[in-house]
Order: C-alpha cells, then sequence, then structure tokens
C-alpha cells in the first residue's frame, strides 16, 4: 500500500466513523465499550454507506469509538474539529520514521499526529485503555501520549493499525535540538545516518556530551517537571511498561533572533482551530507559563542553556506501549550476559522507572540557582560574631543588658558605694574590688573561699573568680598586669565600667554570695 492511498484510506475511514458516532446519543462510558470493535467495508465504485474513490477496495475499523469519543471531549476536542483537522487538508508525511519503522504523519495544523503500530502494541493498547484512562481522567495534567483514537485499515491482504495521538513538536516553531532520551547508556548514540538529518534526534550519551549542563529551569518548573514525571512513571510501572522515552525538543529563542529566521511565518497561516485541553507542555506539568519574552503561545517550557541563552523546551514520554512480555524478558537477559545489565535499555519496569526519573531530574533538567541576598546569606551562617572578651567587663554587659535588664534601673542610696568601686578600678588596685562588695570582711580571706561562677544566656562563656588562701599574689599580678596592659594600650581601659555595670556587677556577686 503506497503513503498516498493509506493517508486517502484514513481520512474516509475517519470521516465516516465521526460521522456516525453523531448519530449515537452520548451516554456514560460502559466497560464492554472497550472491547468493541465496527468494520465498515469501502468499495472503489461507492455504496449506500460509503462514498466511491479511485482507490482499491479496503476495509477501516474502529476499535472503541464510544470510548474514545469520551476521551476526546474530556481534552474539549469538538467532533467537528478532529473531523476537520485529519481530513479536511491531506496530511503530511513525517520523514523522520521510528527505529521500529513506524509511518507518521501530522495534520495541517500541527495538532494531532498518526503513527502506525505494530500488531502487539495495538492489542496492548486496548487492554491498556479502561486502567489508562481511568487514571487519565483523574490527572488531564500529564506527560504521558493522549490516544484519540485507535484504528486499522485492511487493504490487499494487509493489516496497518493506526494511533492518534497529540502532536508533541509543533512543526511552526523551529526544533533546534531534539533527542531521544531513555535515561540508558548502552549504545544510546545517534547513527552517522540519524547526524546526517536536517534535524537529527540524538540520544542519551550525545546529550551528556553536548549538554554537560543540561537544561536549566526555574524552581517551580523544575519541581513540576519532575513531579510529573515521577507520577507518570509510577503509572507506567503499575502497568508492566518500560523501554519508553522522553521527547525532547529544544527551540533556542536568541538564536532564533539572531538567525532572523522567517520560515516560522508560513506555518502561522494555517487554518487555527480549538486547541485541545492539557495538550502543550507547560499544561502536562502543572506549573503556569510566562518568564520569557516575548510570550510564548506554543505551550513551550521557558529555560536556559549554561551559555545563558533563552530556550523553549517541549517534552513528553513516548512509545508507552512496550510491556516487559517474555520476548522482552530474553531480550534483556541476552543482553545483561554481554554488557552491563543495569546500561541497557531493556529492563524490568520498577528499575527501568527508577533509572529514568533520576536520570532526567539529575542530568537532562537542571534546577535554577537564585542568589542571596547579603542579608539571606548573613541569616543563613548565623548571626554576627561579637569581639571575644574576658573579666568582668564582659560579663556586666551580657549580664546588665540581657540576663538583669532590671538592673539598668537607677538607685541614688548606692551611689558612694559604686563610686569607690570606680575609683578603685581606676587606681589600677582591684585587690581592693572584693573587699568594697563582699557583704562581711571577714569572709574574703577565710580558708576555704568559695568559686563564684556566672553564667549568661546569650550564648558567650561563663566568668570564674576564685578567692583563695594565695588571693593576695595572684590578684595583684592580675593587678599588675591589668595596669601595664591599660598604660601600654591607646584604647580605653576595659576597667573602667559605667554607672549601671558597676551596679549590676555589686548586685549579682552579693546575690550569688547568699545563694552560696
Amino acid at each position: 500500500t503506497t503513503s498516498s492511498t493509506l493517508r486517502a484510506a484514513i481520512q474516509l475511514g475517519i470521516t465516516h466513523t465521526v460521522g456516525s458516532l453523531n448519530q449515537k446519543a452520548e451516554r456514560d462510558v460502559l466497560l464492554q465499550d472497550f472491547e468493541v470493535v465496527e468494520s465498515i467495508f469501502f468499495p472503489s465504485e461507492g455504496s449506500n454507506l460509503t462514498p466511491g474513490h479511485h482507490y482499491g477496495d479496503f476495509r477501516f475499523k474502529t476499535y472503541a469509538p464510544i470510548a474514545f469519543r469520551y476521551f476526546r471531549e474530556m481534552f474539549g476536542i469538538r467532533p467537528d474539529d478532529y473531523m476537520y483537522s485529519l481530513c479536511n487538508e491531506p496530511l503530511i508525511e513525517l520523514s523522520n520514521s521510528g527505529a521500529s519503522g513506524s509511518l507518521f504523519y501530522v495534520s495541517r495544523d500541527d495538532e494531532f499526529i498518526i503513527k502506525t503500530v505494530q500488531h502487539k502494541e495495538a492489542e496492548f493498547l486496548q487492554k491498556l485503555l479502561p486502567g489508562y484512562f481511568m487514571n487519565l481522567n483523574q490527572n488531564k495534567r500529564t506527560l504521558l501520549p493522549k490516544f484519540y483514537g485507535l484504528y486499522c485499515v485492511q487493504a490487499a491482504g494487509k493489516n496497518i493499525r493506526i494511533v492518534v495521538m497529540n502532536n508533541l513538536l509543533p512543526s511552526a516553531v523551529r526544533m533546534h535540538l531534539k533527542f531521544d532520551l531513555k535515561g540508558s547508556t548502552y549504545k544510546r548514540r545517534a547513527s552517522p545516518k540519524e547526524r546526517e538529518k536536517a534535524v537529527p534526534t540524538f540520544k542519551d550519551l550525545d546529550f551528556m556530551q553536548d549538554m554537560p549542563e543540561g537544561l536549566i529551569l526555574e524552581g517551580d518548573k523544575y519541581n513540576a517537571v519532575c513531579k510529573t514525571i515521577q507520577r507518570d512513571c509510577l503509572l507506567l510501572q503499575s502497568f508492566k511498561i518500560m523501554d519508553y522515552s522522553l521527547l525532547v525538543g529544544v527551540h533556542n529563542i536568541d538564536q532564533a533572533s539572531r538567525e532572523q529566521d522567517t520560515e516560522g511565518d508560513v506555518d502561522q497561516t494555517r487554518p487555527q482551530v480549538q486547541k485541545s485541553l492539557y495538550s502543550t507542555a507547560i499544561e502536562a506539568i502543572q506549573a503556569e507559563s510566562g518568564g520569557v519574552e516575548p510570550v510564548d503561545q506554543t505551550g513551550g517550557i521557558p529555560a536556559r542553556n549554561s551559555k545563558g541563552e533563552r530556550l523553549l523546551v517541549y517534552i513528553g514520554i513516548i512509545d508507552i506501549l512496550q510491556s516487559y512480555r517474555f520476548v522482552k524478558k530474553l531480550e534483556h537477559s541476552w543482553k545483561a550476559l554481554v554488557h552491563d545489565g543495569d546500561t541497557v535499555s531493556v529492563h524490568r519496569p520498577s528499575f527501568y522507572a527508577e533509572r529514568f526519573q533520576k536520570f532526567m531530574c539529575n542530568v537532562v533538567f537542571k534546577k535554577m540557582q537564585v542568589k542571596a541576598s547579603p542579608c539571606k546569606k548573613r541569616r543563613a551562617n548565623g548571626p554576627a560574631k561579637k569581639p571575644a572578651g574576658s573579666g568582668a567587663s564582659l560579663l556586666t554587659q551580657t549580664s546588665v543588658g540581657y540576663q538583669y535588664p532590671a538592673l539598668q534601673q537607677q538607685s541614688s542610696s548606692d551611689t558612694r558605694e559604686d563610686t569607690e568601686r570606680v575609683a578603685a578600678m581606676q587606681s589600677g588596685r582591684p585587690d581592693l574590688l572584693p573587699q568594697s562588695l563582699q557583704p562581711s570582711s571577714s569572709a574574703v580571706n577565710t580558708p576555704g573561699t568559695p568559686v563564684f561562677v556566672f553564667h549568661s544566656n546569650t550564648g558567650f562563656t561563663s566568668t570564674t573568680l576564685t578567692l583563695s588562701h594565695s588571693q593576695d599574689t595572684s590578684v595583684r599580678e592580675f593587678g599588675s598586669e591589668t595596669a601595664s596592659r591599660n598604660q601600654d594600650s591607646s584604647i580605653p581601659k576595659r576597667a573602667q565600667l559605667s554607672f549601671e555595670e558597676t551596679k549590676a556587677l555589686r548586685r549579682m556577686w552579693k546575690s550569688n554570695w547568699d545563694s552560696t
């Protein structure tokens, strides 16, 4: 069957099946609706139900028509828009066929893509439909492909099965880079034949080599992408699906402006119909659009590369009709014997899903680092350190300012004692300090004099003052060192205390003495 004949048969069959569906009353989808297969024969001379055509006789089958009609309505696709997009103008054949040899056609308005599938894939999709679309009905925002129809064209003794899906890469936007990523590294490099194409589809090793910094996304969009991939992989794992890929198309806004490419102007003249809901990349990841100037209307995810250039990224999970059947188990076992089993693409669904998520969220997509302001940096590193100090001045400052704020009040009855305290410190005789502050003079030189330990709640270390039998010598030595230090230094003496500090120190020492 030639490509032109196949395209004509598809358009004739879809026109008939969509038109006949309009005559059936709308109702809720039942479980048996997923197993219904309608068949109509199209003779070249025409019949009472079908028009005549210039091609050979063929039969057109429609799988689960009632169910797919409900799903199209779920995504806001009206029957007339669906028919107009696929059947009003000739389909465009894409030159980039898949590794399995599938044919791809895209509608003129870039809304839908038609792909030929193998018999096993079509059979697996039929079994997958009830559970798959139950999950899709609960969460319409997903990167998984959205199947809008499953058909079969029987001609010349052959069965050609096709599926209608949402188009991930709009042709109105020029893709400067395109990747098919699986998260595996075994033979995951574009072939020389593929590299000769105008826009080749690169693979995992090519991405790691050409874009080691990955695609840089804003924080909310990065989280939305990873969350959506994780949720979709969990669903695919539950259906025992593996060997799927993430299709990534990258449009470089800055490069396109430099090239002043006008090819997109022709595509914008195409007839525009109502767009499908949740079909663009920015809608699929549950993130708000915007952030790129000019504002994008094609649904691309704004991103940056390592050079800081503005990008629009189009992503979607493809090839989900590969189940981990017996043949795939044998393929993985054979490749695991020859090569590293964890690097081959064929793997059990649980391992494949985990490896897929890690590769996409750690290698392909990177979160944009936000520069913190100076105040945030200081807050993150902790409070600024105060200059370290020791002795009575540090103790008095922490005690008066934090531990005993009430001691900042003045009292006229203690003026004389405080004045003597300041005079003693200024005279270079700190040995007179304990005698003037102790409640009993006999307790100063008594054997077994207690140790005074003052603690502060502000995070500084405690200060200890010990009075023993050798008090006179040690205190005098401390006093002489303090005096010489104050004489050599040009800064104000640390031992000179303010009126409030003097009173606070006296009160605190007195209260500690009473408690002991």
